[in-house]
């Protein structure tokens, strides 16, 4: 499985803030240095691989001197991220030109990536940067990205950048070895070394960001392995505080696989993994059985509608028992609302034109 990943033709890999930079706001060139050397290597052997990179906030909290790591304030990261990424691109630039490399930067908003025109206009880029040999190192634009517009962590961007891409694999280097069976500090404490499927006990074991540093932890790292997964993509944790981590996991195999599902089509995994969600339709027990069953949600599911979305917005669909489903509205929140609980056929005399289908259509849905 591992030996997969590290041949597979694209690999996303994703670096953490504490790999990267010290506490004191320095950067790590020397193991830098050391990853680079294993990107050209891998790049030698055909692999065509992209960086999201962690640590613009943490180089520009040092430069402009501010507190708590440059996270004290919204406006303080932004300013930080603006400061830092100047010096984070510049860094990884010179490091894998020592390595006879070019380098790209690219910084995007969750907003590029669920708009599905801007999705596919990212995906063109990184294809022409890929195909002529170019690293591109990707970091979010947190020098603009509000709470509303955010992806949170590096670990989710790097789950969709891979579907952007259309990679193969993913590979979290992270301050731990993998997933823990519980608090990797405890007693007994056994590393997971693969996962067929992300299920609740899976998700129980996450924890907390170790570092301090960073805004990722096992949680996010999960969260980013079901995105990746559903899309049919591999992805691995590895601990990344050694010299030449990639070809360390190459050799060695250590950390945690999440294996990948059965690819969806490209446009429903583009659906399930956006991040954002503009509204909420509770549906029966009735309906939940339905949709179990590949049907689309019809308005005589639904007991209530909450939000304001617009039609084709992303909105969860919640049973007695939480999320089952995310899908592209067919209506916008007012006609849902006065749909909800109805026959179809009242549809047309309830809304005074011809009625969709549905409310969510079984092609723009995802199953949670």
């Amino acid at each position: 499985m591992v030996a997969g990943l590290a041949a597979c033709p694209r690999l996303i890999v994703k670096v953490g803030s504490s790999l990267l930079v010290t506490p004191e706001g320095e950067v790590r060139r020397a193991w830098l240095a050391s990853l680079a050397a294993d990107v050209a290597a891998a790049a030698k052997a055909g692999q065509q691989i992209a960086i999201v990179s962690s640590g613009a906030i943490a180089l520009g909290a040092r430069r402009l001197k501010l507190a708590k790591g440059g996270r004290a304030s919204l406006e303080d990261a932004q300013a930080a991220a603006a400061t830092g990424q100047i010096a984070l691109s510049q860094v990884w630039a010179e490091c894998l030109a020592a390595e006879g490399l070019t380098a790209a930067q690219m910084l995007v908003t969750l907003d590029d990536l669920e708009d599905r025109r801007r999705y596919l206009n990212a995906a063109a880029t990184l294809n022409r940067l890929l195909s002529l040999g170019v690293v591109p190192v990707i970091n979010e634009n947190d020098s603009v990205a509000t709470a509303e517009i955010r992806f949170g962590d590096n670990d989710r961007l790097a789950a969709r950048v891979a579907q952007v891409a259309g990679a193969q694999g993913v590979l979290l280097l992270s301050d731990v070895d993998g997933l823990f069976d519980r608090d990797p500090a405890q007693p007994g404490a056994t590393l997971i070394e693969q996962v067929a499927r992300i299920d609740a006990a899976v998700e129980a074991m996450a924890g907390g960001s170790s570092s301090g540093m960073g805004s990722g932890g096992m949680t996010s790292k999960v969260q980013a392995a079901r995105i990746a997964t559903r899309a049919g993509i591999a992805l691995a944790i590895a601990n990344g505080r050694v010299d030449h981590p990639l070809a360390r996991f190459i050799e060695t195999g250590r950390g945690t696989l999440f294996a990948a599902e059965r690819a969806a089509t490209a446009r429903k995994a583009w659906l399930g993994g956006r991040l954002s969600v503009r509204g909420v339709i509770h549906v029966d027990a009735g309906a939940v059985a339905a949709l179990a069953q590949g049907k689309s949600l019809l308005p005589a599911g639904a007991l209530r509608i909450e939000g304001r979305f617009a039609r084709g917005d992303r909105v969860a669909i919640v049973g007695p028992n939480g999320v089952v489903a995310n899908g592209l509205s067919e209506y916008d929140a007012a006609d849902a609302a006065r749909l909800a609980g109805k026959r179809s056929d009242e549809a047309a005399a309830i809304l005074g034109y011809a009625p969709r289908a549905a409310l969510v259509h079984r092609s723009h849905m995802v199953l949670a």
